[in-house]
C-alpha cells in the first residue's frame, strides 16, 4: 500500500505471533506504522521469525515480553503508543480446565491490557479482537430468514448450558471490556470475526485452520454445524480500518457468509477433486440450518470480503506449502 497513513506512529499489537495478529502487524508495518509487538518469548525465533523477516519489521517492529495474566506486563509496551489493538486470547478444543486454560487468560487478559492501557492518556483508540461467539449463541433460534447483527449479544447461561468454554471465554472477555472502557473513558471497538481462514504466517497450526485441515487429511465425517466464514486478510483490515476511521465505533461482525461443513466438502471437492474428503455427516439428525449475519457495519469500514472458495483455495495451498497437509 502506498498510502502510509501509519508513518510515524506508534501502536501495540499483543499476542502478535497468533494467527489474526501477524497480518495485522504485517499490515501495519506496510503502511509506515512503527509496531511494539508483545510475544510471550522474544527469544523463541521458531514463534517470531514469521514477524521479525517482514517488511519494515528491521526498522519499525519491537517486539516485547508480556503474559496475558502478569499484571502490568504491558506496560512498556503500550507505553509511548496511540492506539492499542489487543488480539491476545488463547483459541483451543481439546481443554482440561476451562477457567484455567481459556476464560481466565481471556478475561483477566483483556483487563491486564485495559489497566496498563489506563496508564497512558496518549492511547487514542484500542481494537479488542473479540468473536461472532460472543454475539449469536443467546438462546435465539438461527435460521435461514434470521439476520444476526451487532446488537446480539451471547448469554453466558446459554453458553455454560452448552459447555461452550471458549464461547463463554469470549463473551466474559467483550462484556468486561466494555464495562471496564465506559467507567475509565477509553475509546473501544470490537472486531468480531467468525471462523477465519486463509493463508497463515505463523509455522504453528492454528484452530481455525485445523478444521480445514481435517477435512483434506482424511477425516471419516464432517461436523454438523453451519457457522461463518471470513478470510484472515479481511479481519486484518478491518483492525486497522477500525482504528483509522474516526467514525468507527462499538461493534463490527466481520462474516463472508454463513456456510455448513457439507457445503465447505462440497467447494473443497470442486477445487480438489482428487483429494479424499468425507462423504459422511457425522450424525444422522437434520442439517443445521444456515443463518445471515448483517454486512451492513462492516461495509461501513469499507470492507469488501473474499469469496469462501478463494479463501479455502489459500487455506488449502498454504497448509500444503506449510507441509501440514499430506495432498
Amino acid at each position: 500500500m502506498s498510502n502510509l497513513t501509519g508513518a510515524g506512529k506508534v501502536v501495540c499489537v499483543t499476542g502478535a505471533s497468533g494467527y489474526i495478529a501477524s497480518w495485522l502487524v504485517k499490515f501495519l508495518l506496510q503502511r509506515g506504522y512503527t509496531v511494539k509487538a508483545s510475544v510471550r518469548d522474544p527469544n523463541d525465533s521458531r514463534k517470531t521469525a514469521h514477524l521479525t523477516s517482514l517488511d519494515g519489521a528491521k526498522e519499525r517492529l519491537q517486539l516485547f515480553k508480556a503474559n496475558l495474566l502478569d499484571e502490568g506486563s504491558f506496560d512498556s509496551g503500550i507505553e509511548g503508543c496511540e492506539g492499542v489493538f489487543h488480539t491476545a486470547s488463547p483459541f483451543y478444543h481439546d481443554i482440561e480446565d476451562p477457567q484455567a486454560e481459556l476464560i481466565d487468560p481471556a478475561v483477566k487478559g483483556t483487563l491486564n491490557v485495559l489497566n496498563s492501557i489506563a496508564k497512558f492518556p496518549s492511547i487514542k483508540r484500542v481494537v479488542l479482537t473479540s468473536s461472532i461467539a460472543a454475539v449469536v449463541y443467546n438462546g435465539k433460534p438461527r435460521t435461514p430468514d434470521v439476520v444476526v447483527d451487532e446488537t446480539w449479544f451471547s448469554d453466558p447461561d446459554v453458553c455454560k448450558e452448552s459447555k461452550l468454554w471458549y464461547v463463554l471465554s469470549k463473551t466474559l472477555a467483550e462484556d468486561a471490556a466494555w464495562k471496564f472502557v465506559k467507567e475509565k473513558g477509553i475509546d473501544l471497538v470490537t472486531i468480531n470475526p467468525a471462523m477465519v481462514i486463509g493463508p497463515l504466517l505463523q509455522p504453528t497450526l492454528n484452530t481455525s485452520a485445523a478444521a480445514i485441515l481435517n477435512l483434506i487429511n482424511g477425516a471419516q465425517a464432517f461436523s454438523n454445524f453451519s457457522l461463518g466464514w471470513v478470510n484472515v486478510k479481511d479481519v486484518a483490515n478491518a483492525h486497522i480500518q477500525a482504528y483509522e476511521i474516526p467514525s468507527a465505533s462499538g461493534r463490527y461482525c466481520l462474516v463472508e457468509r454463513v456456510a455448513h461443513y457439507a457445503e465447505i466438502v462440497k467447494v473443497l471437492r470442486e477445487l480438489y477433486p482428487g483429494v479424499q474428503l468425507p462423504e459422511k455427516c457425522a450424525d444422522d439428525k437434520p442439517l443445521m440450518p444456515t443463518y445471515q449475519v448483517s454486512k451492513e457495519k462492516a461495509k461501513s469500514l469499507g470492507i469488501e470480503y473474499i469469496p469462501l472458495e478463494t479463501s479455502l483455495k489459500e487455506t488449502v495451498e498454504s497448509l500444503k506449502e506449510k507441509q501440514f497437509a499430506r495432498l
